[in-house]
């Protein structure tokens, strides 16, 4: 179709003054699903592809002929900062044709929500946890805000497709238009979705529509990849190695040309390449976050340089985040900020050269927002790799002496670049805890309800299809006796005193588990916040700087220090990763293989071929069990967090008396080591059989444990929350299929593993090389 000449007026002029020549290819695409069809639409493109507007032209030329009576657009993003970028975007466009743009979210001023209440239109953007607070607070004025609601649109939707947050944000929208009597449509919008027809029928679970994914032409992609390795002490791992008959170091080699002389060689090879440069630096932890800029701060300070990095994680205040976000934008600054996860999703961050990852994320979704950053005016985006590694010991033992986030690295890289690989949603959990939450929420907004109301209200939200009635009467007769709920003379249900210190804090909109925190002030500087702080006198690190505390008050929570010169660790809370079984598999598939990446530099190479070197003559290729020595053996089953997890248990518990199995400690998820007193072969007759037998999933909770695993699963009856644990987080399916594969090949030889596995786990492409759209670091192809 020709969508310009369908387009509004106003966004006909919006797209003359900007000087577009053409539109993209997923601009009219997505113009055709809108104007054209009533179903949901799913709009995946690459990062600065043009997606926001591709669905946002046609959305408001019909919201132009037609304006609706309340609110007609919802724009759910999963950061303030996604929604502060997109609200001076969408206001440019919008005020043209006095469509109103709001915001709401914690950081939007009282007096700006009061004017949408009174005066519900046009374009509302919020962040799941504020449309929570929303729905509970505002309960009475849903219908009027949203009474006309015409379209939800969802951005970065593949940020919510694993987890309890994005379950809560489509109970939300489903919630929402039940009490709003609305049926909006749902845009979806992602750079990074693996199985569109899965995302899609994500998107529309619970909305009684179809959902178009439209495709077009999308054009090349080329990256340019770099991937260095560092020993943090000591020789790199192509130190006096041979390069047609001459080593290629004597010695040590000098971490940079201008980092100071003893400098971190990983962080002196980032400070020298940033030099002159607007780039992001990506940690994986909001503590490697902290730690790696102290350090590049220094290094300026030694160097008596200015200093040209910034921070930025979720645990500094706004003032800090906001002040990065505003120096990335701006074309002509050359500083670079260090950054976790907040600055990977859609942010438009102005003119990026370089995006860095220390170490590999733990998913291609997150590899490929991250590298997505750059790239963004015409240039092909750019991502240097820096792995990071402490020298094995000489007596460490084989798994201790493999580069894991080396191998996970090209791991990642490689399933996208050969097989477009993105980490599918998971659909099929138990999620007791958000049922709790979700709960307590409607009681909260809705006041007394019957229990069969309660739940007419909660049960047929799509998430919880899995869940019977009978679980359902099991959790409220379980809140009614902590008192989180009560019951009135005539049997309806409130909530009761105790839930309500729950319901009333800010902190109960959101789903993703919080540490407790302490408020960290420099006089009237207020810096972010902490777990765990420490007594006065010792010092902290936040804001990418070392703090001494001068005074802790824990009632009111809050740490009052002062700025001093060092360097310490800091901590934020635990991490967890969740890794995928084909990540696992292909790293399998990386040390098995010969092919040479064109994007490894010289210590990575070197590297990787010493680990190929001992994966060969270890038995690791034709073996997941490995001798260590005496009763010693090690595990690897190449398993994703989840199957890794039920693997260990169903070794303890299932297997652990007849493989007489002692001592073991799992490495999550790359290795198992443990003792047994049974041959290797005996060992996986063993597994296989116990592997066949039909078994209680909740065999794998160990006697007396309770696996609290999400933020409310504390108050979600005990059963429940190990049957939640056995059958929605442990994927006993993956782990048994693995341990019945290692039987059916070795129950005949010991070849058969090689034979069988490696054709299925290192079948190689023939066009591997030839096709893939990477270049080496500065190269093109």
């Amino acid at each position: 179709m020709n969508a310009f000449s369908r387009y509004a007026p106003f966004i006909q002029d919006y797209i003359y003054e900007s000087g577009w020549h053409s539109l993209r290819g997923v601009q009219n695409a997505a113009a055709d699903a809108i104007f054209h069809t009533d179903d949901n639409v799913l709009l995946t493109a690459s990062t600065a592809s043009g997606k926001t507007e591709a669905a946002f032209f046609p959305i408001l030329t019909l919201l132009d002929e037609d304006p609706s009576r309340s609110v007609g657009v919802l724009y759910i993003a999963p950061l303030k900062a996604l929604i502060n970028d997109q609200f001076g975007r969408l206001n440019e466009l919008c005020d043209r044709a006095g469509i109103r743009v709001s915001r709401w979210h914690g950081d939007v001023a009282q007096s700006q929500k009061r004017r949408l209440l009174r005066k519900p239109s046009g374009v509302l953007q919020i962040t799941p946890e504020s449309l929570e607070s929303l729905m509970i607070n505002k309960h009475m004025e849903i219908p009027s805000l949203f009474g006309d609601l015409r379209f939800v649109v969802i951005d970065e939707i593949h940020s919510l497709l694993r987890g309890d947050r994005g379950l809560q944000t489509f109970c939300l929208i489903q919630r929402l238009c039940a009490l709003a009597g609305c049926s909006p449509r749902r845009i979806g919008l992602s750079a990074t979705i693996g199985d569109p027809r899965l995302a899609g029928k994500f998107l529309s679970a619970g909305s009684g529509r179809g959902c178009v994914i439209p495709s077009f032409e999308a054009g090349r992609e080329v990256w340019r990849l770099s991937m260095e390795h560092f020993f943090n002490d000591g020789p790199q791992a192509d130190a006096g190695k041979l390069k047609a008959g001459v080593p290629v170091l004597a010695q040590n080699e000098a971490a940079t040309d201008h980092a100071p002389a003893q400098a971190d060689p990983g962080l002196g090879y980032i400070f020298e390449h940033t030099r002159g440069r607007k780039c992001l630096v990506f940690t994986n932890s909001r503590e490697e976050c902290e730690s790696v800029c102290q350090y590049l701060r220094q290094y300026c300070e030694q160097r008596k340089e200015p200093d040209r990095f910034l921070i930025h994680h979720g645990n500094l205040s706004v003032s800090y985040r906001q002040s990065a976000e505003e120096e990335m934008k701006d074309d002509d600054s050359l500083m670079s900020v260090c950054a976790t996860s907040t600055l990977e999703l859609g942010i438009d961050i102005g003119r990026l050269e370089r995006a860095f990852q220390i170490d590999a994320p733990f998913t291609v979704s997150g590899f490929l927002q991250r590298m997505g950053r750059t790239g963004r005016r015409g240039e092909p985006s750019q991502m240097w790799f820096v792995m990071r590694e402490d020298r094995p010991e000489s007596r460490a033992m084989l798994p201790e002496i493999m580069p894991w986030y080396l191998v996970q690295g090209i791991a990642l890289i490689q399933l996208y670049v050969e097989d477009r690989f993105v980490e599918p949603p998971r659909m099929d959990r138990l999620p007791y805890s958000l049922l709790y939450h979700q709960t307590m929420s409607t009681l909260a907004s809705c006041g007394e309800m019957t229990p069969a109301e309660l739940a007419s209200r909660v049960l047929p939200l799509a998430c919880f299809h899995r869940i019977t009635q009978e679980d359902y009467r099991i959790l409220l007769r379980h809140l009614i006796e902590i008192d989180h709920i009560a019951q009135t003379e005539n049997g309806g249900l409130i909530v009761g005193l105790t839930g309500e210190r729950i319901t009333n804090s800010y902190k109960f909109y959101a789903v993703f588990q919080e540490n407790v925190e302490y408020a960290v002030r420099s006089e009237s500087e207020e810096l972010g916040t902490i777990c765990k702080p420490p007594p006065v006198g010792d010092k902290i690190a936040i804001a990418g700087r070392v703090w001494l505390v001068e005074e802790v008050d824990h009632r009111k929570r809050e740490v009052y220090c002062r700025h001093v010169k060092g360097h310490i660790p800091a901590y934020f809370g635990d991490c967890a990763g969740d890794i995928h079984t084909r990540i696992l598999e292909r790293m399998y598939k990386v040390l098995g293989e010969q092919t040479h990446y064109p994007y490894l530099m010289k210590h990575a190479a070197a590297r990787l071929e010493e680990a190929r070197e001992n994966f060969r003559k270890s038995g690791m290729l034709q073996h997941p069990l490995v001798h260590l020595g005496g009763n010693m053996w090690v595990l690897f089953p190449w398993l994703g967090s989840y199957a890794f997890l039920a693997l260990e248990r169903f070794l303890k518990i299932r297997c652990g008396q007849r493989l007489g199995l002692k001592g073991l400690s799992p490495t999550r998820p790359y290795y198992i080591t443990f003792t047994i007193s049974v041959s290797e072969a005996e060992f996986y007759e063993i597994t296989a059989e116990e592997a066949r037998k039909e078994f209680d999933p909740l065999e794998l909770v160990y006697p007396g444990e309770v696996p609290v695993f999400e933020k409310y699963d504390e108050y979600v009856p005990e059963e429940l929350v190990k049957k939640g644990f056995a059958l929605g987080v442990l994927d006993l399916a993956g782990m048994k299929e693995r341990v019945l594969s290692w039987q059916t090949v070795y129950g005949k030889n010991s070849a058969g593993y090689l034979e069988e596995n490696s054709r299925r786990m290192l079948k190689k492409d023939a066009d591997t090389n030839q096709s893939n759209d990477v270049c080496a670091n500065g190269g093109s192809r």
